[in-house]
């Protein structure tokens, strides 16, 4: 059987507004979660408490995920301005020869 490969380049990944949609669902998955709790008793007597849990979780892990994409957005904007001077300095130069 022979190996696939791809005919043409794989496309750039899309970029977007990280930060709020990742914010978005943590606020959703707590959401879910407060709408459930009045209904705790419910969900334990037909054995779906599992819903309310995985709510909770997706939530914490959601505070995880806004951390970490900030901190990478933050990252991607450093790395910009520090590559923004040589990039201005290569310009100079460029326009002089």
């Amino acid at each position: 059987m022979a190996k696939w490969t791809p005919k043409h380049e794989a496309p750039e990944p899309l970029e977007g507004p990280v930060v709020a949609t990742i914010t978005g669902g943590t606020i959703l998955w707590f959401v879910l979660f407060l709408v459930q709790l009045p209904f705790y008793g419910w969900f334990d007597d037909h054995g779906h408490l599992w819903w309310l849990w995985t709510c909770l979780a997706g939530g914490g892990l959601g505070l995880i995920g806004v951390y970490y994409v900030r901190r990478r957005d933050a990252a991607i904007k450093r790395a910009e301005a520090a590559a923004e001077p040589t990039e201005q300095a290569a310009a100079k130069q460029t326009a002089a020869e």
